[in-house]
């Protein structure tokens, strides 16, 4: 009798499953490092909402993952090119934040990147 990989028995839920994804692009105030003008420039974020209800077919381990998940936003730009002089802007801070409804967001008048998760 042949042996059975254990990758069937493994049967774990893939972790998107728990999310509702989506595009959205925020506005954020930077300042070149070359030319020292400061502009607004859009930032492209894919935004991942935790789902109301868990998904069918999980078991106690991914029921377990489904409870501590939370909403969170991923930063997919990286850099940005000035405007005025199209040298490259880099962006630093936090590319991963989680979203909560007392945080403020990208956008928001109160949104400082550099401070976001240092509340």
């Amino acid at each position: 009798m042949p042996a059975v990989p254990a990758s069937l028995y493994d049967r774990r839920m893939d972790e998107r499953q728990f999310y509702d994804e989506r595009r959205e692009e925020k506005p954020m105030k930077l300042v070149c490092p070359s030319c020292r003008r400061d502009d607004t420039y859009p930032i492209r974020w894919m935004v991942r909402t935790k789902k109301k209800v868990a998904p069918r077919g999980m078991g106690r381990e991914d029921q377990m993952k489904f409870d501590k998940a939370r909403s969170y936003m991923v930063r997919m730009d990286d850099i940005v090119a000035c405007r005025k002089c199209r040298k490259r802007i880099e962006l630093t801070g936090q590319s991963v934040m989680l979203v909560d409804a007392a945080m403020p967001r990208p956008g928001d008048a109160d949104f400082d990147p550099e401070t976001f998760g240092n509340r």
